[in-house]
């Protein structure tokens, strides 16, 4: 046991080093650039205390930004995940810094060599996430693992998928019920992923990964997560978990409306020109209508027409079925639509929603009427999703796909709801942007569904249903 924490400590401050060179490395172009032309041009006028506070913000800005878009996960991601969030990251802070000295000098400094520092910076990101990523794997040997399912069978193969089959070793794939028959079969592991387990089940071998000082990975049900925004109190000299309805502070909620106006706002000043490009390209595509409205659902189940650019055919539902986008083959959609769904313009007219109070920039995006009552149907607790204002972006929008099982975007909305926060709703809002550059994020639903209730597994199976009623 003694030797296994240290090999924790050792794991722990080697990683912290490697993501510290990181920020070194990626900080030094900026240093030269600013030490080596901007702090000695007599124009811009900046003093030495000055330009050390510039590279602190830089650096505190790369290294928020690098955490919300996951870009030193280097045990989780792969080499194009951790480039792409750097990359963001860089260049968010780099345009910060470059605006700042914008505003020193009205004239204008030179932009060169900020550009040359650009380039150095990608450079290093990329040496850098080639370099960790196999040192890690070369230092670090993969996780024993064990895969105990119930409801939800296949996670070996998402490993797979997503490359993680480099971290854990999957040494053992079985049903809860085998595994409790012999709770032993889990002595020579390291990490158990616990997969659509219930509770009572799962307990019991979570006590024992605990006592035998075996990691265990939870793939969370509905009522785990609503436990998770419990609040903690006393009672009766007890500890107590308190669970209710979606309640936060009025603070928050001013200030969330305040950034949705602030936001929306300007955003809608800044993209006008594009605005006015897309919806003469829409025009111009079949002399059809610029917009599309169409009813959604919102808090309390509030009904509003969300506004989009239209990127379908005039009659893309002349059946009167709703149907979700079945990606890029979908016969429905517009050489435009194409375009602009790929980068998701589509939605930007959305801001004017937000404007007059319909959505939020950050919460569950908003369903339609009769696909949230299919889905309904299946799932009962799917309307819980509508304790809050749905959003334009949101937990399921970073973490999912278009075509996640309505099931797994209802354990990402809940998670959102039982945490609410600014801090929460910024990192969802700036890690936004990296979803516009992962193609998965947008892949549509097989081809001739209506809905996304084939992806996945629920928690109501009929199993459950019966041991409900029981």
């Amino acid at each position: 046991m003694k030797d296994k924490h240290l090999k924790g400590w050792k794991y722990y401050f080697s990683l912290r080093t490697v993501k510290f060179l990181n920020v070194l490395m990626i900080a030094s172009p900026i240093v030269a650039a600013w030490f080596g032309y901007y702090a000695y041009n007599q124009k811009l006028q900046i003093t030495g205390r000055k330009s050390l506070v510039i590279i602190a913000l830089f650096v505190m800005i790369y290294i928020i930004l690098g955490k919300a878009y996951s870009a030193f996960l280097v045990s989780y991601n792969r080499i194009s995940e951790m480039f792409l969030g750097q990359m963001i990251a860089i260049l968010i802070a780099d345009a910060i810094i470059f605006v700042i000295l914008w505003i020193n000098n009205w004239m204008g400094p030179s932009i060169w060599p900020f550009l040359l520092a650009l380039s150095a910076q990608l450079l290093l990101s990329l040496i850098w996430c080639f370099s960790a990523h196999k040192w890690y794997f070369h230092t670090f040997p993969p996780s024993y693992a064990a895969i105990i399912y119930d409801q939800r069978e296949g996670l070996e193969n998402l490993l797979k998928e997503y490359g993680l089959d480099k971290k854990y070793d999957v040494k053992l794939v079985m049903n809860v019920h085998s595994c409790l028959e012999d709770l032993t079969v889990l002595k020579d592991v390291q990490t158990v992923f616990l997969s659509g387990v219930h509770s009572h089940e799962r307990n019991i071998i979570l006590k024992y990964c605990v006592e035998n000082d075996i990691s265990g990975l939870i793939i969370p049900r509905i009522g785990d997560v609503i436990m998770s925004g419990a609040h903690q109190m006393h009672m009766f000299h007890l500890p107590m978990l308190r669970v209710e309805r979606f309640f936060p502070n009025l603070e928050y909620l001013l200030a969330k409306r305040f950034l949705d106006i602030l936001l929306s706002g300007i955003l809608l000043i800044l993209l006008s020109p594009l605005f006015l490009i897309i919806a003469i390209a829409i025009k111009l595509q079949d002399h059809g209508p610029v917009f599309y409205k169409q009813v959604r659902l919102t808090k309390d189940r509030k009904e509003f027409k969300i506004i989009k650019f239209r990127s379908m055919k005039v009659d893309a539902e002349k059946d009167g079925v709703a149907k979700l986008f079945s990606g890029e083959n979908d016969e429905r959609i517009t050489k435009v639509g194409r375009l602009i769904r790929r980068y998701r313009l589509d939605e930007i007219p959305q801001f004017i929603n937000i404007l007059k109070g319909d959505m939020s920039f950050v919460g569950p995006r908003p369903e339609r009427p009769e696909i949230a009552e299919q889905y309904e149907k299946e799932i009962p607790e799917f309307k819980l999703r509508l304790q809050v204002k749905a959003g334009l972006t949101g937990y399921a929008q970073v973490y999912g796909k278009y075509n996640t099982s309505p099931y797994d975007k209802l354990l990402m909305d809940l998670t959102y709801i039982a945490n609410p926060g600014i801090r929460h709703d910024l990192v969802l809002f700036f890690s936004t942007i990296k979803t516009l550059f992962l193609p998965e994020s947008t892949e549509g639903i097989a081809a001739g569904k209506i809905t996304a209730m084939d992806f996945g597994k629920t928690d109501n199976s009929a199993e459950d249903k019966k041991k409900n009623n029981q």
